[in-house]
């Protein structure tokens, strides 16, 4: 019933973990999905590749860094199936920093049903809770392999304009962060940059309400102003005008 798809970068240690916290599943009707990056297309060329050679009807995500709880296939799969009209759901996770756990903050609370105003923000879906109806990819389209991260936060905006999100309550992921080699940290000073990317290409051509045609509009501006003013601060004062007279040059009112 489940393709798992883990695409992995140069994590020889941790694969292993995120392997095996697959296999020791209670769930056993899956085929399992390594890609590798090869350390130039980045994880949404991976995760592309990985949907493309899936053969099932329900897709579930792992990042080679993180591992499951044994009944996170089991549970979610059964949720689903109650659900029929849910395409995609997630899970609750725990935290782990440089192995120790960490504590999570309110932002980061998991939302049910019509998330689209909570994924504005920030990415508030994390990949390895993730399981999709294949239908999901159909409607809405695949990663977007232009960015080089920030593509989950493009995607979820972009699925959420139409779809709910069932939540399974219950902490079935486990992550494991800190590290340098991870792209929330490569990119942990610019990533803004590429939500705005999302946000434009989001204005220009889906079809959005009113509504969320003016949340979306009041998050550029919000975002434009925060990473404008950070280059200025930096010293980028060209890269720094450019983001914050980018709202006034699209007309996008706020």
């Amino acid at each position: 019933m489940i393709s798992v798809v883990i695409p992995t970068h140069n994590r020889a240690l941790f694969l292993k973990k995120a392997i095996d916290s697959v296999s020791s599943q209670t769930y056993q009707d899956f085929e399992l999905i390594v890609i590798d990056d090869a350390s130039q297309k980045g994880p949404a060329a991976a995760r592309n590749r990985g949907i493309k050679k899936s053969t099932r009807p329900f897709i579930a995500f792992l990042d080679s860094d993180d591992r499951w709880d044994k009944n996170k296939l089991s549970t979610q799969i059964e949720e689903m199936q109650k659900n029929p009209d849910y395409l995609i759901s997630h899970t609750q996770e725990v935290w782990y920093k440089n192995g120790k756990l960490l504590n999570q903050k309110k932002k980061h609370k998991k939302h049910h049903g019509r998330i689209f105003d909570k994924c504005l923000s920030s990415c508030v879906v994390s990949m390895s809770t993730v399981m999709a109806r294949r239908e999901i990819f159909d409607r809405v389209g695949l990663f977007d392999e232009g960015l080089p991260c920030c593509e989950d936060y493009d995607f979820w905006l972009r699925a959420s304009i139409n779809h709910e999100f069932l939540l399974i309550d219950k902490p079935l992921t486990l992550k494991d962060g800190g590290r340098p080699d991870q792209v929330s940290s490569i990119y942990a000073t610019g990533m803004d940059k590429f939500r705005i990317q999302s946000l434009l290409k989001l204005l220009k051509s889906a079809n959005l309400t009113p509504d969320q045609r003016d949340l979306a509009t009041r998050e550029l501006h919000k975002k434009c102003r925060i990473y404008g003013s950070g280059c200025l601060k930096h010293g980028k004062r060209e890269e720094g005008q450019k983001y914050l007279d980018l709202p006034i040059s699209l007309h996008l009112g706020k």
